[in-house]
């Protein structure tokens, strides 16, 4: 989920993690003919679009083993099948079909082609029509592919972990269970506290150190008193700009662009390097934190910290303000592109990000973003009115106790965790909490540097899975026999 900075293009690309006991996954890249609107039969001229999936049936007995279904989320589609290695292992394990799905919009699934983010053209991407997509695409793969008594399982991070529970809600009928890693599914629909994003991210580095706390609000403290004084020459100096800022729009942009640094860095705080929304070393809360606290330059320290997402190659000899983060209807960041035109725009209408720094409980610096303000900027920038409450009324909020089968799996580490489903509500809907882990580190494939809490959580959630994959095929095999 955001902050995000996609950046990877690649093209039949074969699979960078290796399950335990096999060999790489080669996904095969398809395009599937998808409806436009599958909501107005009179819609679009009642056209279609070409909507991108990849697919592997290395592991598959076929006709027999599960279908494990990726639900895409906001971004190239190779950039999940590429870091969710654990469900290319499961499906080694239990025989299945593996299938990742891009979300329309985004990546090449693009409706109108550059058009697409025109209006009235935006309009169809909407949570609905895109779980609709999911829908009808697994109900003729598997009429293809001879499977139409094999159990569907989907998996889903972040988005798209909350595209899974949703798929789970909408369509039972079709989704046998979900795995729903780093879902924030409440602060999306508008519930929970505006302050608790930035408090976790600042939490994480707390964490390391109180002091890496307190340097990361006292280099911004010292920026606050260069741009009060209108020292803008010293601003770019002192953060390398390309450009010296020139008004209070351009420092709120440094305002976001910093904290945006510092959001990525909690979000991906993994034990090994990664190239995951860009490029990453291990443990980079820490490796932050070393930095901030190296000597007495705050400013110098802030600059070098953010430096770790903004300049990982060292190849920039400056920072554009502009180009490296766009501020957007999503305050932790919507990425770069398309893909950031994509989810601001579902920022703008259905899903809820109205989060806030306020430099109380965490160390940035006072930025507000209400439901007024989300209005405003979408008004302008979509010619949209925010639906506030929209998902709650459509996919349940909170009253999930009448569902079943969806694992709600979340990281310590993650500022997304605490809007999501921390405490298991019955025996089927069950919350998984991952000491050590960031932003669903448990769809990653293993690694030696994993944490002993994610191995665990990975075996419980391939039991729970199992499970659900026999009492469907038995549901599905007795629904056959009285035809």
């Amino acid at each position: 989920m955001s902050g995000k900075n996609w950046g990877f293009n690649g093209l039949n690309v074969i699979f960078a993690t290796k399950p335990a006991g096999s060999s790489d996954p080669q996904f095969t890249e398809k395009f599937f003919t998808q409806t436009l609107d599958h909501f107005n039969f009179n819609s679009m001229g009642n056209g279609t679009f070409s909507q991108r999936y990849l697919i592997t049936d290395q592991y598959w007995k076929k006709g027999y083993g599960p279908i494990f279904f990726y639900t895409g989320n906001e971004g190239d589609i190779w950039e999940f099948a590429l870091n969710s290695g654990f469900i290319t292992e499961l499906a080694a394990q239990q025989q299945a079909l593996v299938i990742f799905a891009e979300h329309r919009y985004y990546g090449k699934s693009l409706p109108f082609g550059k058009e697409s983010f025109n209006i009235p053209q935006v309009g169809l991407l909407t949570v609905e029509q895109a779980l609709a997509d999911y829908a009808f695409m697994i109900r003729e793969l598997k009429e293809q592919l001879a499977a139409s008594h094999c159990p569907v399982i989907v998996f889903g991070g972040s988005y798209g972990g909350m595209l899974s529970v949703y798929m789970r809600l909408k369509y039972p009928n079709m989704v046998a269970g979900a795995l729903a890693a780093s879902a924030p599914i409440l602060s999306t629909a508008g519930l929970g506290d505006a302050a608790q994003f930035f408090r976790d991210v600042t939490a994480d580095f707390e964490n390391i150190s109180p002091e890496c706390r307190d340097a990361v609000r006292g280099a911004f403290h010292l920026l606050k008193q260069l741009a009060d004084r209108q020292d803008y020459s010293s601003i770019q100096s002192e953060f390398a700009l390309c450009k010296p800022p020139a008004s209070p729009q351009d420092i709120q942009q440094l305002y976001g662009l910093l904290r945006n640094a510092f959001t990525m860095m909690a979000m991906l705080d993994y034990p090994y390097s990664t190239s995951f929304m860009g490029n990453m070393p291990a443990n980079p809360v820490k490796v932050a934190c070393g930095t901030m606290l190296r000597g007495l330059d705050l400013l110098a320290n802030l600059r070098d910290a953010a430096g770790i997402v903004y300049n990982s190659t060292g190849l920039l000899t400056c920072f554009d303000l502009y180009s490296l983060y766009v501020q957007c209807a999503d305050p932790t960041g919507c990425g770069l592109g398309f893909n950031s035109l994509a989810w601001d725009y579902q920022a703008c209408t259905e899903v809820e990000l109205c989060f806030e720094s306020n430099n109380v409980t965490d160390m940035f610096p006072p930025m507000a973003f209400t439901e007024k303000d989300r209005e405003a900027y979408c008004s302008k920038r979509w010619a949209v009115v925010p639906r506030p409450g929209w998902l709650q009324i459509q996919f349940w909020g909170d009253a999930l106790s009448t569902a079943n089968n969806i694992i709600f799996s979340n990281g310590d580490l993650d500022p997304w965790a605490n809007g999501g489903v921390r405490k298991s509500l019955s025996s089927s809907l069950v919350a998984l909490n991952i000491s050590g882990g960031a932003h669903h580190l448990d769809l990653r494939g293993s690694n030696d540097s994993d944490p002993a809490s994610v191995v665990r959580v990975r075996k419980a959630e391939a039991e729970l899975i199992a499970q659900w994959v026999k009492m469907e095929r038995f549901r599905l095999t007795a629904a056959y026999t009285q035809l």
